[in-house]
């Protein structure tokens, strides 16, 4: 039996509030809802603003690397990225390009990065499901990229990417053509992350929210873990509970949650990725 997104997400609402204090007295954050496709894009679009304010917070960036993408609601063949060469931290909305899966500018006035269009064009095109992707080359990614392994079930925080991610395990240099993309795509099956093997970490997700959360995690995972098998001999969580762990902290609900407290820091300290 098949049910619709809104079932879904009311379901995993049911299931958070079973797990939660107050919320029969309080209301439980929810994502929003529109009254047309124009407001929810200029809505999501400084969602996305905000992401790249929050990859600089946690010093995401390096050179012209790196590039979260974003399904534009109005026009689904198309998705919005950022501009080349222009600082995480002074991103805003308004800095913003759309480029459709061809790799024609539609919007924007500055230049983007192929490899973002080579990697994100391809997602995009191959799950309708995903709304964004973020990538980006960081230090604990980049490390543990290196093992050529998949994380372990070693704490309730990495079992949200237990049997939900995969490693691409090619590496060609500097992707510049759409059918590197494609097998990235390919790769990522129908997971929240891929492992990019001697590159760095990819995320997706229904919201930008939820892919951008989901990469901060995915990293602080690959650091714990390294910090870990230092240290000593891991002790794995089982199976049927890492299971069952991810079925709440990887659901979209909990992974859209968990980017809230992050959009709330980057609103207080400066709201200028809002213009």
């Amino acid at each position: 039996m098949t049910i619709s997104y809104d079932e879904y997400e009311a379901q995993q609402a049911q299931q958070i509030k079973k797990m939660t204090i107050g919320t029969d007295k309080y209301p439980m954050p929810l994502p929003p809802k529109f009254d047309s496709k124009q407001q929810q894009q200029q809505f999501e679009k400084q969602r996305l603003a905000a992401a790249f304010r929050v990859f600089a917070h946690y010093r995401f960036d390096e050179g012209l690397a790196g590039h979260i993408t974003l399904r534009d609601c109005i026009d689904p063949d198309s998705f919005w990225v950022n501009p080349l060469a222009v600082h995480f931290s002074k991103i805003r909305a308004s800095d913003l390009v759309r480029v459709d899966h061809k790799g024609q500018i539609l919007e924007g006035k500055h230049p983007i990065n192929n490899a973002a269009f080579a990697i994100h064009s391809r997602i995009h095109h191959a799950r309708p499901d995903v709304n964004a992707v973020a990538h980006a080359h960081t230090t604990y990614g980049r490390a543990f990229s290196a093992l050529g392994e998949l994380l372990k079930p070693i704490s309730q925080d990495a079992c949200m990417f237990y049997d939900n991610h995969s490693v691409f395990d090619t590496f060609t240099g500097v992707v510049a053509e759409v059918s590197e993309g494609d097998m990235i795509a390919e790769a990522l099956q129908g997971h929240a992350a891929v492992i990019l093997q001697n590159h760095g970490l990819l995320t997706v997700g229904k919201s930008v929210d939820a892919a951008t959360a989901n990469f901060v995690m995915l990293d602080s995972c690959c650091h714990s873990q390294l910090l870990a098998q230092a240290a000593g001999e891991l002790k794995l969580i089982g199976h049927d509970i890492a299971t069952k762990t991810r079925q709440f902290n990887g659901s979209d609900l909990v992974t859209w949650g968990n980017f809230q407290p992050m959009y709330q820091v980057m609103l207080a300290q400066d709201n200028s990725f809002l213009d």
